[in-house]
């Protein structure tokens, strides 16, 4: 089991260096809003796990996905995987609004970004993930 826990934590220090990469390879204005949400969402979670999926998508996840971060020419958008169970007070949800699972926050050049309710929003997604997450079945 320590073995296990030891490939996790190389496989979870490998996805954040490419992650890394990835950011200074857009080298513009897209890099660093995804490196600021990044750090908001390490913030936010600290016990949070970086993953790359779908082609180098950066995946942040705590007892399941909590948002994607995806990097378009016009838009950085940050999808969370069950946005639409979760309370938005501040409203930043701004895309994906139809669907009956994900919600999505596009995030455009020079636009800023509320800080404390993203964050709140990160912590809301990874309760939602460990009150769902299936428990082991006792034998």
């Amino acid at each position: 089991m320590a073995k296990d826990n030891a490939t996790e934590a190389e496989q979870a220090g490998s996805a954040s260096r490419l992650i890394d990469d990835g950011i200074r390879e857009l080298g513009d204005w897209r890099g660093e809003t995804l490196a600021k949400v990044r750090a908001l969402i390490k913030q936010a979670d600290p016990d949070v796990v970086e993953e790359l999926k779908w082609r180098g998508v950066p995946v942040w996840s705590h007892d399941g996905i909590i948002c994607t971060g995806e990097t378009y020419k016009s838009v950085v958008k940050l999808t969370f995987a069950k946005g639409a169970a979760l309370e938005d007070p501040a409203h930043l949800f701004n895309s994906s609004l139809e669907g009956n699972t994900r919600r999505a926050i596009d995030i455009h050049e020079k636009e800023d970004i509320d800080e404390e309710a993203l964050k709140a929003l990160i912590r809301a997604a990874a309760a939602l993930n460990a009150s769902t997450r299936k428990k082991p079945k006792k034998v």
